[in-house]
Parts: C-alpha cells; structure tokens; sequence
C-alpha cells in the first residue's frame, strides 16, 4: 500500500501507526459504495535499523455518494478504563450534511466507534482531541465541545479568537488555553492610550476549565504583553504550592520566537532559523536534556536545546511529520522524523531517529561497523564471568565469618538480658566463667582500661537546655494521647526514642508507673509522606520520574534531603495509654519521661550511644476538662478540606493501626479506588497534608483516615488508619463492590517488598561495616600499647656486628638482644584485650545483627 500526502502518523507505545483510506480491490471497478481505514503498527528493529510492519487492522465504512476524510488523530484516556488509546476523527460529508464520528483504536486492532454528531458546517478551526475522549473547537469566535459521555455538541460560555493549547493541569481538569479580546479599564480614558498601549490591550491570554466552566486568569501562565504575538503552547508541568497554581510551559510566537515561562514569568527566548512556526513538542532524552521540537508550515523543523539557556541544536528541511516517543526501546524519548519521499514507496523508509546524543538512526546508512565481532563479545564474557566468580567467592567468605559469629552473638545477647533484670531488680550480676561458657578470654585477669576510655564511659551523655517544642495531649475515644514535639537538632542525634507516664502522686497501693505505647510518628507536611513506625525510617527511592524541567529546576524544586529529616511529625513522639484507669482518681498529674539513646559520632569510637532519661514536663487530666471537651480531636469539614490540627492528625494515628494493601489491575486503571474514596467513603484531605483524607461518612468507618499511592496506572497502595479490625473489614467490603472483578488485593505485612529488600541491604552493610571497624579498634589499640624494645635494651651497645662476634661478651650482648626482640615479637602476636571494650563490642555488633534479623524476619 502506497503512502499518499493524505496519511496520518501517530506515535504509541514506541510504534509508528499509519492510518490511510482506501477501496477495496473487489470494488475498485464499483461506484465507491465502501472506503476502508487501514491501519498499520511500525516498529522499529533495531538490527536492520529499519521500520518493519508488525501488525494491521481495516474498518469498513458505507461511502454511497459520500466523501470520507480524516482530519486529525491523537492519543487519549479512555474515561471507562482509564487507559490511554489511539483515536482518529474522521469527516462523512453529503450534500450540505457533514457528519462527524470518532474511532478508537485497541491494541488487536480492532476499531471501536466512540459517537458521532452532525453539524451544517465543516470543522476547519483549532480543532483539539482530549481525554475522554473528548472533541474541541472553535467557529467564529465561540467554543464548542462534545464528550463521549454526553455525546451532545455544547456551547461553552466564552468568545475567542484562537485556541493555543488543550491538556489537563492539576486541580482543575480539562483546561482550554486560548486568546480573546480584551476589554479597556473601565477607570481609564480610551483616547489616552498610545498605539502600543492600544495594541497589547486589544487582547489577553486566559485559561477555561471544561469541567467546573471558569475561567483562570492568565497571569499565571505569562505575562499579558505575549498574549498578542502567542501562537501555540505546550504546558510542560503544571502543580499547586499553597493554593497557587504553578505553572512551567513553552510558547512559540509569530515574531519565530519561542519563549520559556516559570510561573508567569518569562525565563528564556531563543530565535527560531524559519518563519511560520506552528507547533512544538518536548522531549526529555536519556541524558535529561529538555528538547523542543518545532516545526513549520513551510515543511522545516528545528530542535531548540534548554540547559543554561536556548539555543537552536539542529534543523531540518522538507520534513513531513515529527514524533516523539521511544522508538529504540531504551527508556528515554527520542525524536522521529519523517521526510518527504518522492517515491512513495509503502514503507517508512526515509526517516531519521535522535536525541542529539549518542542515538542517531537515519535511513540509507550501513551500521555494519557499529557491530562488535564475535571474539570480542566472548572474550568480554569471559572477563566478565571472572569477575563474577570473585565477588561470589568473596561473598561466601563473609557469610561464613558472619555464621561463625551467629553462637557467640545469641550467647551474649541472653547474657546481656540476664545482666538487665538484674540491673532491674537491683542484684549484682555476675558474669559466668568463661571456661564455663567455652568461650575464649581476649584479656588477661588483670585489667588496665585506657585512660581514654575510663573517661568517656565515665561522661554522662550532654542534653541541651531546651531540647522540647511543644507537649500536648488528646483523648481519643477511650485512650489518652501524650505527644513530645523534639527540637530537629536534638532529634536527629537520637535513636530508639520513645516516652513513659509516671504519676506524680503518692499512691502506695499501685504503681505510679502507667502502662503505655510509644509510637514515632512520621508526617511529612511538603510531600505528605506519612507512615507509623517505631523502628526506623523507609530509605527514599533511588529513581525519580523526571518532569519536562530542566536539571537546574529540578534542582530547585526537588532539594537532596536526608531520610531522617521529616517535617514537624518526625521530630513528634507519642505514648497511647487507656484513659479510664486514670478518670477514677478525678484529677491526676504525670511526669513524661523520654528516654532515648544519644549517638556519639566522635573519632569513629564504638561509643556509639548512651542511654538518657529525660524530664519532658507534666500534664494534667481531670474529669472536668474531659467532659468539657478539652481535649477533645476536633475533625471539621472546611469546604473541601479537612481542618484538624497537626496534633489532632498525629493523635488519631497513634491509636489507629495500620494496614497497608495492595491492589493490581491488569485491563483497567485504578480510578475507581479515587472516585470510592471522595464519593462513597466522603473523605475530603487534610489542610496540612493533602494526600492523606479523613473519613466523614456517618457510622464505625468515621474518623478512619486513607492514604492512596499510584505507583502507576495499574498499581497502587492503599494504606488504611483505622480503630479495629471490624472498621477494616467494612471499608475492604464496601471497596470491593467498586473495584473490577479482574482487580487483585494484597495485604502487605510490613511495607513492601521493594523497600524492605532494600532496608535490608543497608542493615547488612551497617553489620559489616561494625565488624569491620570493631577488629580495626582492636589492632590500633594493641599498636599503641606495644614498646619496641625495653628500657634495657636502649642501653645496649650498637655496635656494628662484626664487632660484637669478635669476643665472647659481644657474643653474649647480642644473644640477649635477640632474645629480647624475640620476646617482643611474640607479645605483638598475643595481644590482650580489658574486658570494658569487649562488652562495647559485642553490645555494637549485636545491636547490628538484631537490626538485621528483624528485617529478615519482617520479609518472611
């Protein structure tokens, strides 16, 4: 089938679509009763470099005294499933009736009719395809729009004069970006302006919202003066920061300018080599570099570079369409470019593939050189099975001095907790025989600790004068909350932090002491990352899904932020105790007491951490102030937000557990969970971290709080704060029924598996490292301790050898030298150890290893 000037290209999932029209060979002689639309799946091969045809697919269509045309094609989001599909319009004209329909396209090829609607005029003006899917466009100046859910044409409530980009931008759907005219300040004297003044306010750029029909000002997007000379635009990333729409896009202008904006602001312009520009695409290469490529109505197109600012990289001439997607199957974007054949062969065969760096396919060139012959490709292997080979062997070799430490680690970990209830109840501890125990001394019975050492452990660790924030309370149900809010300096030389309630009434017939659970609460008010845990911190992702910004900006937005720093609910410990056994003495006071483990970073040494105990204030509770409502968790509706404070937010998770699952699909996307959560389950999402919504629906599901992750389109998490098991069950009940039938749901023990691989890979190098730098102390300490050569052998005489041999008290002077340094030689093999740094030692390396077998054990 022979390409023709009427075809349309489209790019999908790295695969070039050809739609053409035709007749069928049976009735070509016939009077042109049906017109089939062809289409044919390209895909590049890598090995020959060239387009080769992978599959195909023909829609029939009735074409009795009609003519049939395509008009424009797109990608769009099947609003049913959620998953992105080809689409084509296509235009039947009769006599004076223009009929319209849509078509999409599925991945067996088959074609699926979307709808159709007829007008008394054809369709020639900023004609746009949107998600939905969904048709646009201008006739004179008013705008018209038809979705596949109302299938009716409807006339939006704005005049323009042109339409410059169509797309979704957060919090506000389907926007419309166009041009319309302006009118004079009414305050001002219209004779008063100049020629330049009546010339930029003759119009304004704005931005229409097709869902909610308002209109945004275009302030946000640039400046008024561009809105004249604006031909087209692409908004590469749009996000809301503190109720402000933030904006990042690119124009082209009828000056062949094209111009960059960052929040209504112009941020570079670079001059485009021809004139008439049209339209403008970005790619974002494997390197990261930014590209946009324009091109022109006269057949030419250009790429404009944006690192430290614009510049033109390449340009090209008769060219008849430009793609951008990842064509070579390498994980990055790359550019297509297609060019005018006067052939008109029926392949894709004149055509160049790039991203101006290191990938560069053009048609008609042999890569046989780019092949690397057979013998390099086994020697490399080779090498590479080598090397292989030596990590595994030095793999094994630490597994198996670590399994060697495994006896002697559980010895002294039941050693140290007997040591413990002793310390407990207050007996002298004393340590078994050695002998007894068969392990091996490492020091002799007589001690001589450093100087060094006996002074550190001899220091209490240094608390700063304020170390706490804020300490509040709440009552939750029939549970008290206790919350310390730590300063961030203190916090982050912290670990195994938690707090304790103690009476501060004298009661002799019960414990002052009130039972309680600790929790450290982490929630991240910028990115709303929130988790419970009294253990340790998720470690971030490695990898990020880079937006169309530039490395600078990306920067900026994104600043490299330590895993243990968190917002306000990081540096937040709580303790959960039951109310009711304190209600019954009416008014009660508490000591809160945190008690923590403070590092010690100094010199590498294996002081690593110290115990403290510290007074954090006191609280009051009465009867009164609990029935007043005090302390009451207030959770109010604020239009669409939820307005309960930091403290309220952090209260009901500590005295909610925690489930997390996750749910796959594998012919949909997951927008239901979305709609399920705001529709049926009313949640609305907290002021102070918006990816986190609070449950209003009326009965036990109230007060539960959801967080809902897309890892992609087809896979997310949704994580649930509820009371009790009853409440889960009649959220996952009421979040089947809505859910597809093909729909998986997985409860994940402990977080994912993903993130605790890689929490174990870091506890293995933490054990290794403790290891590792325990038998360096160990060395340096015996180093330093050794004397090479007594006080008595300074006195010996140095006298050249021969010398010494000559007599018989030579010979005699120098057997004593030898016997001394080989007295010496052995004590340096036969060091000794006290037995205060071999406790350090042991307590560090167990503290590694238990680290690490928690986690194994959270992956079982």
């Amino acid at each position: 089938m022979l390409l023709s000037e009427q075809d349309q290209f489209l790019s999908y999932s790295g695969e070039v679509l050809v739609f053409q029209l035709s007749k069928p060979k049976h009735e070509e002689e016939a009077d042109d009763k049906t017109m089939n639309l062809c289409v044919r799946r390209m895909a590049f091969n890598r090995d020959t470099k060239l387009f080769v045809q992978k599959s195909s697919g023909v829609f029939s269509m009735g074409a009795s005294h009609s003519k049939i045309e395509m008009i424009c094609c797109s990608c769009t989001t099947d609003s049913r499933t959620g998953i992105i599909l080809p689409c084509i319009l296509m235009k039947k004209k009769k006599r004076n009736c223009v009929k319209y329909f849509l078509l999409l396209l599925h991945s067996s090829n088959q074609f699926e009719p979307s709808f159709y609607f007829k007008l008394d005029y054809e369709l020639k003006e900023d004609i746009r395809l949107f998600a939905g899917p969904s048709l646009l466009w201008r006739h004179g100046n008013k705008l018209f729009y038809i979705s596949s859910n109302t299938c009716v044409v409807q006339n939006a409530p704005v005049q323009l004069s042109s339409v410059v980009w169509t797309g979704e931008i957060v919090g506000e759907g389907t926007v419309v970006l166009g041009i319309r005219t302006a009118c004079l300040p009414e305050t001002e004297d219209p004779d008063g302006f100049s020629v330049s003044d009546r010339a930029i306010w003759g119009s304004e750029f704005f931005g229409y919202t097709v869902q909610t029909q308002k209109t945004l000002t275009g302030t946000c997007f640039m400046p008024h003066a561009y809105s004249r000379v604006v031909s087209s635009v692409y908004v590469c990333k749009s996000e809301r920061l503190k109720k402000q729409l933030r904006i990042s896009l690119v124009a082209i202008t009828y000056k062949n300018q094209l111009i960059w904006f960052q929040n209504g602001a112009p941020k570079g312009v670079c001059e485009l080599p021809y004139e008439k520009p049209c339209s403008v695409k970005p790619a974002l290469t494997s390197s990261n570099d930014l590209l946009f490529a324009v091109s022109f109505a006269s057949g030419n197109s250009c790429v404009v570079q944006r690192r430290d600012s614009l510049q033109v990289a390449s340009k090209w001439q008769k060219v008849k369409c430009v793609l951008v997607d990842d064509f070579i199957g390498s994980g990055s974007e790359q550019l297509l470019l297609l060019f005018k054949d006067d052939s008109n062969t029926d392949v894709l065969s004149t055509f160049q593939i790039t991203d101006l760096g290191e990938v560069n396919y053009a048609s008609g060139i042999n890569y046989k050189h780019d092949v690397p012959a057979a013998e390099g490709l086994q020697e490399n292997g080779l090498l590479t099975i080598r090397a292989l080979e030596t990590r595994l062997q030095a793999g094994w070799t630490s597994v198996r001095e670590l399994q060697q430490q495994l006896g002697l680690q559980k010895r002294v970990i039941l050693e140290s907790c007997r040591a413990l209830i002793d310390l407990v109840e207050e007996r002298t501890h004393i340590l078994p025989n050695s002998k007894e125990e068969g392990l091996v001394p490492l020091w002799d019975d007589v001690e001589s600790p450093p100087d060094s050492l006996s002074k550190e452990t001899s220091l209490a660790p240094e608390v700063p004068e304020h170390f706490t924030e804020e300490l509040w309370q709440r009552v939750v149900g029939d549970s008290l909350v206790v919350g310390v809010k730590l300063t961030e300096s203190f916090y982050l030389s912290l670990s195994d932090v938690s707090l304790s309630l103690v009476m501060d009434q004298d009661f002799s017939s019960i414990s002052p002491i009130i039972k309680c659970q600790s929790k450290i609460i982490k929630l991240n008010k910028a990115f709303s990352a929130l988790a419970v845990s009294s253990s340790q911190i998720e470690p971030p992702p490695k990898k990020m899904k880079l937006d169309l910004h530039s490395k600078n900006d990306l920067k900026k937005e994104f600043p490299k932020r330590s895993s243990r720093i968190q917002l306000d609910g990081a540096k937040t410990v709580t303790a959960v105790t039951s109310l009711s056994p304190l209600l019954a003495f009416h008014r009660v006071c508490c000591v809160v007491l945190l008690h923590a483990r403070k590092q010690n970073h100094q010199n590498d040494s294996l002081q690593q951490s110290k115990k403290l105990t510290v007074l954090c204030g006191k609280i009051l509770l009465s009867l009164e102030d609990i029935s007043n409502g005090r302390y009451s968790v207030k959770m109010l509706r604020d239009n669409s937000y939820c307005t309960g404070s930091m403290e309220d937010i952090l209260a009901v998770l500590a005295v909610s557990v925690r489930f997390s699952f996750q749910i796959v699909s594998c012919d949909c996307t997951l927008t239901p969970v979305s709609t399920w959560l705001l529709g049926e389950m009313e949640c609305t999402p907290f002021k102070e971290c918006q990816d986190n919504i609070f449950c209003h629906r009326a009965g036990n599901v109230h007060g539960t709080i959801f967080n809902w992750a897309l890892k992609n389109p087809f896979e997310g998490v949704l994580t649930v704060f509820c009371r009790n098991l009853t409440v889960l069950f009649q959220c996952l009940h009421s979040l089947i029924r809505v859910l597809p039938p093909s729909c998986c749901v997985k409860l994940l023990r402990s977080g994912s598996k993903g993130v605790l691989t890689e929490q174990l890979a870091l506890a293995l190098e933490k054990e290794m490292l403790t290891l590792k730098n325990s038998l360096f102390l160990k060395e340096t300490k015996a180093e330093n301790s050794l004397t090479w050569g007594n006080e008595s052998g300074k006195k010996i005489n140095n006298a050249p050898l021969a010398s010494l041999l000559d007599t018989e008290e030579g010979v005699r002077q120098f057997r004593k030298k030898l016997q001394n340094e080989r007295e010496e030689s052995v004590q340096s093999m036969n060091q000794t150890m006290n037995g205060a740094l071999y406790q350090k030692i042991a307590l560090k390396i167990a503290e590694a290893q238990l680290s690490s077998d928690m986690i194994v054990w959270r992956l079982a």
